[in-house]
């Protein structure tokens, strides 16, 4: 069975519980490794300057501190191949399944809208998975 390495569980349990839940059911499953959580001030800084993300401080669900907390993580499938656009977006299947079935709703970086289109995204961040905010 595959487990997360220390770093992953460092960056894992930065995030929301249910974030926590949904990821610990998906590596019983599936090898992955979590590559961010909560990011600081430099950390997110460094995202935008490099194009990873399209928000600034304090702007990314990465960077909610509500409890201290992040409402968005990073994670890839294990071994890590970013080529792999096909492995990755299974990959969000599968989790974005899992989640559901837990109740816990997540919004992922390869579809923003969420109308279950993957082309029309502007902005591809397939390792990206946030809470989904409540609509209004």
């Amino acid at each position: 069975m595959p487990k997360f390495s220390w770093r992953s569980k460092e960056n894992l349990y930065s995030c929301d519980t249910k974030l926590v839940s949904v990821f610990e059911a998906v590596i019983e499953v599936v090898d992955c490794t979590v590559l961010c959580g909560l990011r600081t001030m430099e950390e997110q800084a460094t995202a935008f300057a490099t194009g990873h993300s399209k928000k600034e401080w304090p702007d990314s669900r990465h960077n909610t501190r509500d409890a201290g907390k992040s409402e968005a993580i990073d994670v890839i499938p294990w071994p890590i191949d970013w080529n792999d656009r096909e492995r990755i977006t299974l990959f969000a299947g599968y989790v974005m399944g899992v989640s559901r079935s837990m109740g816990v709703m997540l919004r992922w970086g390869g579809d923003w809208d969420e109308d279950w289109q993957t082309k029309d995204n502007t902005f591809d961040d397939l390792v990206h998975f946030e809470l989904r905010k409540a609509k209004k």
